[in-house]
C-alpha cells in the first residue's frame, strides 16, 4: 500500500510540472508573437536538446541518491580532446570513440572514489570539476582548436561528422534533436524497464536496505556515475560537430543547469524517486523559461535569479511532498 501512495504521489507531481509547462507556454504565447512560431520551437529543442541528454544521465545519479558536478566539465573536456585527437591525425571515428571513453572514464573514477574511497559525492565531483577543466585547457594551452580540411587529415569523415554528428538536418530538424529523443528513450527503458533501474531507485531510496536484500550498492553508483560520464561526452562531442571548434571554457556553469533540470521535472532531491518523463518535462521547462524571457525582453541577469528561484521552488515542493507522505 505504501509504495501505491508513493507511486501516485510522484505521478500527481509529474501532472504539476507538466501544467507549469502548459502555464509557461500559454503566458509567453500571449506576451509574444513571435514565441508560437515553428522557427522558434525548433530553435527551443536544438537549444535544450543536450541539456536533455546530460539530464537524462543526471537522473541515474541523482535518483541513486549521489550528486554530479563535474558534468559541464566533462562535457568541456571531451569534446576538446576530441577535436585534438582529430587534429593530431588520427580517424574521426577513433576520436569518437577516445572522447567517448574519457566520458566513461570519469564518471567510473567519480562512481570509484564515492564508494570505495567514501568521499562524499559532492567533494568527487567539485574536484573533478577542476581536474576535467584543467585538463582541457591544459591540453591545448587554452587554445581554440578549430577542425576543417586543413587541420584534421581524416578530412572526408570530418564532413560526415559534422553533419550526421549535430549540425545537420533531417528535412527542418536539426539531428541534435534525435539524439536527445534517442537517449531519453534508452533512458526511460534503462530507469523503468530494468533491474538496473529498479536497483537504482532502490539505492537512492535505502541503501542499508538494499544491501540487506544482496543488491550491491558500490556497482549499481557506479553504472549511474558511469551513464552520466558517457552522456555528458556525447552530449560535448555533439556540440563539438555543431560549433565545428572547442575551447577548454566549453560547457563552464552547465552543471547547474543539467541538475536543475532534472530537479525541475521531479527527481527527488534525496535519491529513491525520478522518472525520465519528469526530467524530459523539466527541460523543457527550462528551454522555454530561458527562451520566452529573452523573448519579452527580459535580462540575462534577472533570468538568473528567475531560474534560481525555479530551483528552489521546485526542491520545497519535493521536500513539503515527502513530508505529508
Amino acid at each position: 500500500m505504501t509504495l501505491n501512495r508513493d507511486s501516485g504521489a510522484f505521478l500527481r507531481k509529474e501532472m504539476g510540472v507538466l501544467l507549469a509547462l502548459v502555464a509557461l507556454i500559454i503566458f509567453f504565447s500571449i506576451t509574444s508573437d513571435v514565441f508560437m512560431t515553428s522557427k522558434n520551437w525548433l530553435n527551443i529543442l536544438r537549444q535544450i536538446s543536450l541539456l536533455g541528454i546530460m539530464s537524462v544521465g543526471m537522473t541515474n545519479v541523482i535518483v541513486s541518491g549521489e550528486f554530479d558536478l563535474s558534468v559541464g566539465s566533462t562535457f568541456g573536456m571531451s569534446a576538446m580532446l576530441t577535436a585534438t585527437f582529430m587534429s593530431s591525425g588520427l580517424p574521426v571515428w577513433l576520436a569518437i570513440t577516445l572522447g567517448l571513453a574519457c566520458g566513461f572514464g570519469i564518471g567510473i573514477a567519480n562512481g570509484l572514489l564515492v564508494t570505495y574511497v567514501r568521499i562524499p559525492s559532492f567533494i568527487v565531483t567539485l574536484g573533478m570539476l577542476n581536474i576535467a577543466r584543467g585538463i582541457a585547457l591544459v591540453v591545448t594551452n587554452g587554445l581554440v582548436v578549430v577542425l576543417d580540411e586543413y587541420t584534421v587529415a581524416d578530412s572526408h569523415n570530418l564532413g560526415l561528422f559534422f553533419h550526421y554528428g549535430g549540425g545537420g538536418k533531417v528535412g527542418n530538424f536539426p539531428i541534435m534533436i534525435f539524439y536527445f529523443i534517442a537517449v531519453a528513450v534508452v533512458g526511460y527503458m534503462i530507469l523503468h524497464k530494468t533491474m538496473i533501474g529498479f536497483r537504482m531507485k532502490a539505492v537512492g531510496g535505502n541503501a542499508n536496505a538494499a544491501r540487506v536484500v544482496g543488491i550491491n550498492v558500490n556497482w549499481v553508483k557506479i553504472t549511474a556515475f558511469a551513464i552520466l560520464g558517457t552522456l555528458s561526452a556525447l552530449a560535448g562531442i555533439v556540440n563539438l560537430a555543431f560549433i565545428t571548434n572547442a575551447q577548454g571554457t566549453t560547457g563552464q556553469g552547465m552543471e547547474l543547469s543539467v541538475i536543475a533540470a532534472t530537479v525541475i521535472g521531479g527527481t527527488s532531491i534525496t535519491g529513491g524517486e525520478g522518472s525520465i518523463i519528469g526530467t524530459v518535462v523539466g527541460v523543457l521547462i527550462m528551454g522555454v523559461l530561458n527562451n520566452g524571457l529573452v523573448l519579452v525582453g527580459v535580462s540575462t541577469f534577472v533570468q538568473i535569479i528567475c531560474i534560481g528561484s525555479v530551483i528552489i521552488g521546485a526542491v520545497a515542493l519535493d521536500m513539503w511532498t515527502k513530508k505529508n507522505r
